[in-house]
């Protein structure tokens, strides 16, 4: 009877393993979902945020310099955390911020959150420096689907790249369902204690809208709870539209999800962008944002946001367009065909992908590289008047890899390192292949052929 009974239990383990489609991830007295963010002066100052269940009542940030002995609790300020009650499905649970202030820059910091007798353990992290100053970062497109099992390795992998990067952009998209707890908790899971030590500037996509009550399109009901981002943009767009300015450069999200159902929240942000962009005495300036200018997927075409925001960027030298949603790869510019690309006259733009949903790749003629069926992550550096890229798959190998060099009149000269790396990725996704009819597969084989005689007239 034994071994019958056992083998009972494990066919009902088995049957109990297959009808779990995902983790769950209940809060409790110990803050988790603990990240990392700004909403004041990245050289003084620095945002925390976590998560508990709703008995915690006494929410606090505790920080010193950093030190190597072990005598940190001792030496430690304590601050106060302000406290939101979210309901999510009828569950309440408790997200805290707290915001460390008059920092030292260029200074390292350990810190821990909790309620004074359940802590994290001790993170760390370093101020920015109050001037322009070399510095990296990491971009990231969509991750949206299969988070924790695929996603957790663009991002792993990314900071063991990097691992002195100073923030990480993501692109929108970070999760599939605006309000499904469990996929919020599998981004937070794959970040890990990353995010705790690296500052997040995150900017939202369409997966993190929702149709509320009344029928309007609203954020998700984690975003603003999760996140701490600046609440420097206009009004009714905290958090999802604002502008950061860290070591000679300025971050610029903007919320293209609201634009584009939205006529008068696109003209709000162009009103906003030409001020901030007027009014911007760094030296590089990047924005990021969901939608792209250029679509990379086949069949997408943001015409109306593009109208509105590309002859801002031109006018205002934008140097670098960060963005996702075609789940493809594209980098290129909008310049004529056959006309020299080494002197941009606006932005570089990227889409990328981080996550495994991928789409039939458009092959555009704004692209100078492309990919299809990849995942990627990027590490970006800038240093004085140079600006370098690098894109890499998550298995660690080199993808795309450009530079700009600035000159003393703000002018760009691009170089692309691409054509010594290895041939591009433009496969098309397995479940393309799968269903496309003959007809489709072939129309995508001339449209392959037409890209590289493209590219093989651009270097003559």
């Amino acid at each position: 009877m034994k071994p019958f009974g056992l083998s009972i239990l494990f066919a009902l383990g088995l049957l109990s393993a297959q009808a779990q489609t995902h983790k769950d991830y209940p809060p409790s007295l110990y803050p988790d979902r603990v990240i990392l963010g700004w909403q004041g002066n990245p050289a003084t100052s620095q945002s925390v945020n976590w998560r508990t269940d709703s008995t915690v009542s006494n929410a606090v940030g505790a920080i010193t310099e950093a030190d190597p002995s072990p005598d940190l609790a001792g030496k430690a300020m304590v601050v106060p955390a302000t406290t939101e009650r979210v309901v999510i499905d009828g569950k309440t649970v408790l997200y805290h911020s707290v915001h460390f202030t008059n920092l030292k820059p260029a200074t390292q910091y350990n810190y821990r959150v909790g309620d004074g007798e359940h802590w994290t353990e001790w993170f760390q992290f370093k101020t920015a420096q109050d001037k322009p100053a070399p510095f990296s970062f990491l971009y990231f497109g969509d991750a949206q689907n299969d988070i924790r099992s695929l996603w957790s390795r663009a991002i792993r992998g990314a900071y063991s790249k990097l691992p002195t990067a100073s923030l990480m952009i993501h692109a929108g998209d970070l999760i599939n369902t605006s309000n499904t707890d469990w996929q919020w908790g599998e981004w937070f899971e794959a970040g890990g204690w990353l995010n705790g030590m690296v500052p997040t500037l995150a900017t939202p996509g369409n997966h993190e809208y929702y149709r509320n009550e009344q029928g309007k399109p609203s954020v998700s009901k984690h975003w603003r709870p999760s996140f701490v981002l600046p609440t420097n943009g206009p009004a009714g767009f905290e958090e999802t539209a604002y502008y950061v300015d860290y070591q000679g450069t300025r971050f610029i999200s903007l919320n293209s999800q609201l634009a584009i159902v939205d006529s008068s929240a696109m003209t709000t942000q162009v009103n906003w962008l030409v001020q901030v962009l007027k009014n911007n005495p760094n030296r590089w300036t990047i924005v990021t944002h969901h939608h792209p200018i250029y679509s990379t997927a086949k069949g997408r075409d943001n015409t109306r946001w593009r109208e509105r925001m590309e002859p801002i960027y031109k006018q205002y030298k934008v140097d670098l367009v960060l963005q996702g949603h075609d789940h493809t790869y594209g980098r290129g510019l909008n310049m004529p065909l056959g006309k020299s690309r080494k002197h941009p006259d606006g932005p570089i733009y990227v889409v990328s992908v981080s996550g495994p949903k991928m789409y039939d790749i458009g092959l555009q003629d704004w692209m100078d590289r492309a990919a299809s069926n990849t995942q990627l992550y990027q590490t970006i550096s800038i240093n004085g008047d140079k600006l370098t890229y690098q894109s890499y798959t998550v298995t660690g190998e080199p993808y795309d890899s450009f530079e700009i060099a600035k000159n003393s009149k703000g002018q760009n000269t691009l170089t692309d390192q691409s054509p010594v790396l290895p041939p591009e990725r433009l496969e098309l996704p397995a479940e393309y292949q799968k269903r496309y009819k003959p007809e489709q597969l072939e129309e995508y084989r001339n449209r392959f052929q037409e890209y590289k005689a493209r590219k093989q007239a651009q270097k003559k």
